[in-house]
């Protein structure tokens, strides 16, 4: 990489426990022994104050899982493909699956999740790893599609502002998949203050974002995490749309 063109400089703004904007310029790899052939870096854990763990990662030709991923009890895991010319080979739980762009596959609890670039092409995508909390005697089930077949729903009546849900909204699940999309000059209906945290990646476009009393400007590959009860909306300030992926834990009551 060699030294830098002027000052050393960043966009990344943190907050542990509160929140975070984390750009791709300032990430490193990280090693994980379970994963080889892929350049990782983790971009959300808990000792960011998260109780989740997410990464972004680039699987080179034939990269992939060594071993399972996330089969520690009680965890689910979900991955996205995001882009690249070729696709990643998803297995969970003995069922097989071949992601193309926009693809993903949830796995619940105690599954074996494991993928693999089975092309001659580097292909990056999203992983996502937290504790599932039990209902009763419920498990989800294993999820795949593809956001592109998924049709966009207005959100909260405002015609220029749209949601895909990725994962079903039954009560066995306690987290979701969703994104959500801002045509220009599109914004939040009223700044969101809730007990749900979020981990968000932006597929496309540019913002303003209210993080706690922050205006925070953010655009295409930042990632986001906002912790409970953070104040929170944003305007799409850029000349296209902007889009984001992200988590939200849902479906349970709070412990004490």
């Amino acid at each position: 990489m060699g030294y830098p063109n002027g000052l050393l400089k960043t966009r990344a703004v943190i907050r542990p426990g509160e929140y975070a904007v984390i750009p791709p310029e300032g990430r490193v790899n990280n090693v994980i022994p379970s994963i080889k052939g892929c350049t990782m870096s983790i971009i959300a854990s808990p000792k960011l104050g998260a109780s989740f763990v997410q990464y972004i990662g680039t699987a080179m030709p034939s990269g992939g899982t060594v071993t399972p991923f996330a089969a520690e009890d009680q965890i689910e895991s979900f991955i996205y493909l995001m882009d690249g010319e070729g696709s990643l080979q998803v297995t969970a739980e003995g069922k097989e699956y071949t992601l193309t762009p926009g693809g993903y596959v949830y796995a619940p609890p105690q599954s074996d999740l494991q993928f693999s670039n089975m092309g001659d092409k580097p292909v990056r995508f999203l992983l996502y790893k937290q504790r599932y909390i039990t209902w009763q005697n419920l498990r989800p089930s294993i999820v795949a599609g593809n956001i592109n077949d998924i049709k966009e729903v207005i959100y909260d009546g405002m015609e220029n502002v749209f949601l895909r849900d990725l994962l079903p909204t039954d009560i066995s699940f306690d987290m979701n998949m969703h994104t959500l999309s801002f045509e220009p000059a599109g914004c939040h209906p009223f700044v969101e203050t809730h007990v749900q945290e979020h981990g968000a990646y932006i597929l496309e476009g540019e913002g303003i974002y209210l993080l706690g009393e922050e205006w925070i400007q953010v655009q295409k590959e930042d990632f986001i995490f906002f912790g409970p009860y953070i104040q929170q909306a944003v305007y799409a300030t850029g000349r296209g749309r902007l889009t984001y992926i992200y988590s939200k834990d849902c479906n349970r009551d709070v412990s004490i």
